[in-house]
This record gives C-alpha cells, structure tokens and sequence, in this order.
C-alpha cells in the first residue's frame, strides 16, 4: 500500500509518537509511507525519522485558525494526493483532519482514515465548539473510518452525529509494555533531583506532558505550593517540550517553591523518570485516552489524573490510581499530598497499577489493528 499520514505538529507528544509508530511498523511490512506535517516541528526529531520515510513540510499548515494559511495548506494536500497517488491517507489531530480529509476527498483518494487523539470541541467555549463541530461534520463526509483511541471518543463523536456507527473504531495508543514494566532508575537520580550524591531519595512526583495550556503546567505550580507545605522535602519534576516552556519557565520562577520543582525538559528514557517517581500524575483539561497514564500504570506507579472522557476505561480510582475534577488542579495537588503521606494507600495503589491489564495497549497489536481498518476500508470499496 502506498500510505501518506498528515500531522498538524511534529511534536515529541503521545499523539506523534502513536503515528510514528505506525508508520514505522508500516514501513517494516514493506508499504511505502510519506508523513506530511505542518510548520511547528522539532527538528531533531525530524532528522532521526527522514532515513526511514519520506518526510515533507507545509509551512502553509499551521496549528491556529487562519484562513488564508488553511487555504493554501489545502490546495497544497490536495496537490501532493494527486500526485502521489496514495491507497490511503490518514490524518491525525484536529487541524491536520479536516484539512487533510478535505484535500483527500477531493483528489479522490481511495481510503480517508482519521485518527482520533483528542476531540476539539470538548471543554471549549460555545464558539469554539460550535466552529469545530461544523468542520468536524463537514470532513467526516469524506471519511471512511474513524480510529479513536478510547470508547468514550467514539461515543462523544457519535452522540454530535460525526459519522455512523459502523465507521468508528477502537485502536488504543499502543507501547512497548516490557520497557516500562523492567524499567530501573536513571543514573545519578541526584543530579536530577538536585540532591547530594548518597543522600536517601525524596519523594518524587512526575508529570510527563507536552508543554502546552492543556496539559495545566502552570496550574500545578501554582497549586504546589499547597504539597510542599505537607511534604517539604518532595520534588516536582516536569519532563517534556513544547511551546508553552517560556510560560511555564516564568511560572516556576515566581513560585515560592521554585526550589522543590523541576523543568527537565525532553527525556528520551520516560520509563526510568516513571521507576523514579511515586506518584505521577497528568492535569490535562483535555484529552483522548493519554497513553503517558497507561506508561505510569505500566511501570507500576499509582497516578492521579483529571476526570476526562474515557480516562475511567483504565484508571479505576481507589483501585490503581486517583482521579480529580477536571477542572480543580488544587484537588490534584492535595490528592498528591495524600498518596505521599500514606503510605499503606500508595502501595496498594502501586499494586493495583501493576495488576491492570494493559494487553491491548501492546505495540503490535496496535500495528496489527490500524492494518486491519485500512484493508477493511479498501475492500469495501471494491465492493
């Protein structure tokens, strides 16, 4: 199969290393894949990728809504689908799927796949949401399958009448479960934690996130301040990249616990931050079915998450993990607290993490499944 994957960011975030994955796996089983992605990219990250696949740039395709940018970003896609003929294009995040799927359906390419990391217009203003519902429904037009990576993304999809049942399916956001499970800490813990060499390890909470608004970096700061009150030798470490780390840097210097927190930037061994960490934890205003929470539960950490859509499919709170209001960061926070000062509860948790079943949050099944729609969805047409 010819193969070409749209992205709107070509980030170190979950929803790009779940297509690079695939692409990868694709590539391995001999399809010939092109990943399109738009102007906001890391470019290391890009560098280690063009040996393995074809990589092309739109400067054109950008993140913010801007018209005269998305029309010429489309007629763009819509040029390289013509030319390059593939069997099937798959778009990922919101930007890049409805103006991918929009250029697709009009170079009239066999299969139109969207992949759904995360809904646009849940927990938006009514503007907003009213804008992206429109254009979710118009490119849903063109789509032959959805892949969504959690039940709850499917249903909200359906209840807003964004396809019919019979296009929707689940693929959760696979990993390679044994790197988290075996995981061991880093070398020299101390020097990340700012620590004497030899000194006993503090406790350590760790969010592993895209520094992005969303994901609430600068709420938790703020709302720090409330767990070192409690635990005054715990440390906050921040692993991950992203646009907002100037905001995130600021807040963390105006915080009068600046000292027990820190911004660690891209780490490229998460599973040995997770093995370090007691408690982590994810203070997403929005998400699909974030695979870092299923990474925290597979190297058997307890973690406390926002109550989002579909995030009970896999935490069950009290069981392996806590789960706070969606909109209350300081709960988080004192959930925080109460996992460190007790003990007895965080090593039950802990338990609970490493007994979930994560099966189908394999690697390979995951591969395995998004093939299957592919197929799936070329067959029919041929019927």
């Amino acid at each position: 199969m010819k193969i070409v994957h749209v992205l709107t960011r070509l980030l170190r975030a979950g929803s790009e290393e779940n297509t690079l994955s695939c692409c990868f796996a694709q590539v391995r089983n001999g399809h010939e894949v092109t990943l399109v992605h738009g102007r906001e990219y890391d470019p290391i990250l890009r560098a280690s990728i063009t040996g393995v696949l074809r990589v092309v740039t739109l400067d054109a395709l950008v993140h913010p809504l801007s018209p005269p940018h998305d029309i010429s970003a489309f007629g763009q896609l819509k040029g390289l689908m013509r030319e390059r003929r593939p069997d099937i294009v798959h778009t990922h995040q919101s930007k890049a799927g409805i103006i991918g799927r929009l250029a697709a359906g009009q170079a009239s390419i066999p299969g139109i796949i969207h992949g759904v990391h995360i809904l646009p217009f849940v927990h938006v203003g009514n503007v907003r949401k009213m804008t992206f519902l429109a254009a979710e429904r118009l490119a849903a037009r063109p789509t032959q399958a959805f892949i969504h990576v959690s039940q709850a993304m499917r249903d909200i999809c359906l209840a807003h009448q964004i396809g019919s049942p019979d296009q929707h399916h689940i693929v959760h956001s696979g990993f390679d479960l044994s790197r988290f499970s075996q995981a061991r800490w880093p070398e020299e813990p101390h020097r990340l934690l700012e620590t004497a060499a030899g000194a006993p390890k503090p406790p350590v909470v760790l969010m592993l996130a895209a520094l992005e608004p969303r994901k609430r970096h600068i709420e938790l700061i703020e709302a720090f301040t409330q767990v070192v009150d409690r635990i005054p030798n715990v440390r906050l470490l921040l692993a991950g990249e992203g646009p907002a780390r100037p905001a995130v840097e600021q807040a963390i210097a105006r915080s009068p616990v600046a000292r027990s927190i820190r911004l660690i930037g891209y780490h490229s061994q998460p599973e040995r931050l997770i093995s370090l960490a007691d408690v982590c934890v994810l203070t997403s205003m929005r998400e699909g079915l974030p695979r870092v929470v299923m990474q925290y539960l597979a190297g058997g950490r307890p973690c406390v998450a926002s109550r989002l859509p579909g995030i009970e499919e896999v935490v069950r709170h009290g069981v392996n993990g806590i789960l706070t209001p969606a909109d209350d960061v300081s709960a988080a926070a004192a959930a925080i607290a109460d996992l460190l000062e007790n003990e007895t509860f965080r090593a039950r948790l802990a338990d609970g993490a490493r007994r979930t079943d994560l099966s189908s949050w394999g690697l390979d099944a995951m591969c395995e499944h998004v093939e299957m729609v592919y197929r799936s969805v070329l067959a029919s047409r041929l019927q």
